[in-house]
């Protein structure tokens, strides 16, 4: 019998103030700047898990708008749904997941993040997605 292939699927919440700054975190575990997200839970939608992964990584509760985009890593084989949303309560802190929380300006994302999550920000400012993108982890494919 063949193995069948293992993918692992995770959200992530692109989601923009007044001022059409991003919410950014900057990971604990290697630095990089993202927006935040992580991987779905088996009993939630992707909305729900959405809404929980940007809660726990930033103390802001948003609200998913659209959905903005599929990207898929294909070196690890995960692939995550990207929503663009809005804040509706809370306030940005860190938390164990999150060195820093920020907002940032588009350019600073741009010369903060890596390609392959950039990207995410950049799709989520058109009006004509969702987009599907592959990456590595860094660059787009």
């Amino acid at each position: 019998m063949t193995k069948l292939p293992r993918h692992s699927v995770s959200v992530t919440g692109v989601v923009f103030d007044d001022n059409d700054r991003v919410l950014a975190i900057q990971r604990r575990d290697d630095d990089r700047w993202v927006p935040p997200g992580g991987v779905l839970e088996l009993d939630e939608t992707p909305e729900q898990g959405v809404i929980r992964e940007v809660l726990e990584e930033t103390g802001m509760l948003v609200k998913p708008e659209v959905l903005v985009g599929v990207y898929k890593n294909m070196r690890l084989g995960v692939v995550s749904l990207a929503f663009r949303c809005h804040v509706i309560a809370g306030h940005e802190h860190t938390t164990p997941e999150a060195r820093r929380v920020e907002w940032l300006s588009v350019d600073a994302a741009r010369e903060r993040m890596p390609e392959a999550r950039f990207i995410r920000v950049a799709d989520a400012m058109r009006s004509h997605g969702p987009f599907v993108r592959e990456h590595d982890g860094s660059d787009l494919l």
